[in-house]
């Protein structure tokens, strides 16, 4: 069953940004990246979906997108389905964020400024679920970024599902829910990050943990009962923030890249400690998030630093 729909494309829109963060596992199981398009595959309310983009040539204004629901029995997709898959599709494009008062805010920075001016249009690309962030921050934690990949790659293979056209699909709370610790755990997870996973998830499926934002479930309550998650501290909930709500204040202070970058930046012989980088994130208050991206991309030439 398909869903057509076009998405609106700011003017700068950078799609080598967007082909990086998808890309990022030459090995993938659930997204293909090419120069023309994006194809991802994600389980929404139990239904197995392939998303996929056209990606705008030259200066094109619109992007085509086009999923693949796996609903035999329906006509057609679900309006509550289709206003999913749309979310997704806009979080994955990196459109939740517009990147302009930041831009203007930290153009005159004395620290940040060079960057800023740069990596004009830099914006934050976000995962296409806030469960799929979630998991992510979960799985890099303490770890570099190719084990994380590669431990990614893996929790999909053991929780999601395969779509009819063989590409996988990243999993919901209630299929990770069904995992042993065992099926991590044989598989180089660590026994405290498998838990983690499953906790989180058995949490999730049961309503017992809401990370969906609404005016009644704000980001502070979010944040509060996520970090009452055994295993879940405040880099893991932030990065979540990040990827997964396109929150714009996101202080990841306790993140090695950041301090990483801020080290080049300041031309010192060693990363300041996380008191410190909270002390320098908060003077790009309330662009926290636009900072990190900014702070991230100054680092491309050190890939296994950037999250």
């Amino acid at each position: 069953m398909k869903h057509r729909f076009s998405l609106a494309l700011p003017t700068g829109y950078r799609v080598q940004d967007v082909l990086a963060f998808h890309s990022r596992d030459a090995e993938s199981v659930a997204e293909q990246v090419s120069p023309e398009a994006i194809r991802k595959g994600m389980l929404l309310g139990g239904v197995p979906v392939v998303l996929s983009v056209a990606l705008p040539k030259g200066r094109a204004r619109s992007v085509a997108c086009e999923a693949d629901a796996e609903l035999p029995r329906a006509r057609k997709v679900p309006p509550a389905l289709a206003a999913l898959i749309e979310a997704a599709a806009r979080n994955i494009l990196g459109l939740h964020i517009d990147p302009a008062p930041f831009v203007a805010f930290a153009r005159e920075d004395a620290l940040l400024g060079p960057l800023v001016v740069r990596q004009p249009g830099l914006r934050i690309v976000q995962s296409a679920t806030v469960f799929e962030a979630l998991t992510w921050a979960i799985i890099g934690q303490q770890i570099n970024l190719s084990f994380a990949i590669a431990l990614r790659r893996t929790f999909i293979l053991q929780a999601g599902r395969q779509h009819k056209d063989g590409l996988w699909c990243y999993p919901e709370a209630a299929d990770v829910a069904k995992l042993t610790v065992e099926d991590l755990t044989t598989r180089k997870f660590s026994r405290a990050k498998a838990e983690t996973l499953i906790r989180c998830a058995q949490l999730v499926a049961a309503g017992e943990l809401d990370i969906e934002e609404r005016a009644d479930n704000p980001i502070p309550a979010i944040c509060k009962n996520l970090l009452a998650v055994k295993g879940i501290g405040p880099w893991t909930v932030n990065y979540a923030l990040l990827r997964g709500y396109g929150y714009a204040d996101c202080s990841l202070h306790g993140d090695v890249a950041i301090r990483a970058a801020l080290q080049r930046l300041l031309g010192e012989e060693s990363k300041p400690d996380m008191a410190r980088t909270e002390q320098i994130l908060q003077r790009w208050q309330p662009h926290r998030t636009m900072a990190a991206a900014h702070l991230w991309a100054s680092l491309a030439d050190r890939p296994n630093e950037s999250a």
